[in-house]
């Protein structure tokens, strides 16, 4: 599901993201993730300008639920959760 966002972003800020998935999820996700409450409790979020990386992790491993613009992130990863 995290694919199909990111195809629907802009090429500029689609390789934003890719940086910050990169650089920041992959070597320290429990640094640069933010802890959420209520419905999405157990995930974190990445900010990355005015889109969200909304993710848990599970051992080492990351698995990205939904990448969206702020206005709709934390709506559409609920009903993915």
């Amino acid at each position: 599901m995290a694919d199909e966002d990111l195809k629907k972003i802009a090429r500029d800020i689609q390789r934003r993201i890719q940086r910050a998935l990169e650089t920041r999820l992959a070597v320290a996700p429990e640094r640069y993730g933010v802890p959420l409450s209520g419905s999405l409790r157990g995930y974190s979020k990445l900010r990355v300008g005015d889109y969200r990386v909304v993710f848990r992790l599970s051992g080492d491993d990351v698995f990205v639920l939904a990448i969206v613009h702020r206005r709709d992130a934390y709506e559409r990863a609920e009903r993915r959760a």
